[in-house]
């Protein structure tokens, strides 16, 4: 992969945002950005085990979900407060995706201040995602195509970042959001996957306290180096074509998939690894060919 840095500040206005980052689709780390919350001491493990500890919270860990079950099917369930002291006492792959605070800790909703940056935030949809320190998430990009403010807490984060040019490279599984499952981001296997040593995209390192601006269908892995929670808060698209395209992959894309999941299961799945595969392997032959002929001309 070829990795670069994301450019970071400190501190920006809503007319440089908009103009050099939101127009032209282009991610930005914020350092210490929700450190300017009034309550920016509530932000922390504590906190949310105090006030939500005996809620019982679906997990997930590292492996993908099996054919047989729905993608959004859990492994386990455990109370708040057991899973937070669980992944502060050892190392973790246990996950909370989807932890919607204006339904179960609206409490939290009065610690910060939506960002004046010239997004339209979804207010309805401000959500939590947790983690152990062994934890990481699928390379995806969101199915909803929405741009959006990831704030990370606690520990530190990993994140890698591609736009939606490179998934050729990336390996990505038709009708889905994701690429293939045994692609190991963290420790490449370039003979396996030679393609993937073509993809362009960025590596950021997280931080308590730091936001990142994450455009509409980049392509995001997520990986946890030690304990963490972070909030995202979305801004869902509003151009037409790209309105258009959110509805293709929320209600056909989806359901298609998940249709063809329920009635073929392990088979489907097995085969849209291999298509995956194959046409990553074209891509190559196509990227490789024209770097020949740039060479010969």
């Amino acid at each position: 992969m070829i990795l670069e840095n994301v450019d970071v500040v400190t501190d920006i206005n809503k007319e440089d945002f908009q103009k050099n980052y939101f127009k032209k689709h282009k991610p930005l780390l914020i350092k210490n950005f929700a450190s300017r919350w009034d309550a920016f001491d509530q932000w922390n493990f504590d906190f949310i085990r105090e006030k939500a500890g005996e809620q019982e919270v679906p997990l997930y860990d590292n492996k993908p979900t099996d054919a047989s079950k729905s993608t959004d099917a859990p492994i386990m369930k455990m109370k708040m407060k057991d899973y937070i002291d669980t992944i502060k006492s050892k190392p973790s792959d246990l996950r909370i995706f989807f932890y919607i605070i204006t339904d179960r800790l609206p409490e939290l909703l009065k610690n910060f201040t939506y960002p004046d940056l010239g997004m339209k935030f979804f207010k309805r949809l401000p959500t939590l995602f947790f983690g152990g320190s062994d934890a990481h998430v699928l390379m995806h990009y969101d199915v909803d195509l929405g741009d959006f403010l990831h704030i990370h807490f606690e520990g530190k984060k990993r994140i890698l970042l591609f736009d939606q040019k490179q998934s050729a490279f990336l390996y990505k599984v038709p009708l889905s959001v994701h690429t293939i499952y045994d692609l190991d981001y963290e420790n490449p296997d370039y003979e396996k996957f030679p393609a993937l040593k073509h993809a362009k995209g960025f590596e950021i390192f997280m931080e308590h306290g730091d936001a990142l601006f994450i455009p509409g269908a980049f392509w995001h892995f997520n990986r946890y180096l030690e304990p963490g929670f972070s909030m995202s808060l979305r801004a869902l698209p509003h151009k037409p074509n790209v309105f258009a395209n959110m509805l293709y992959h929320v209600f056909i894309m989806r359901y298609t998939d998940k249709l063809m999941r329920k009635i073929f299961k392990a088979k489907w799945v097995n085969y849209k690894q291999k298509w995956a595969y194959e046409k990553s392997l074209k891509a190559l032959g196509r990227f490789e060919n024209k770097k020949e002929i740039r060479i010969y001309k």
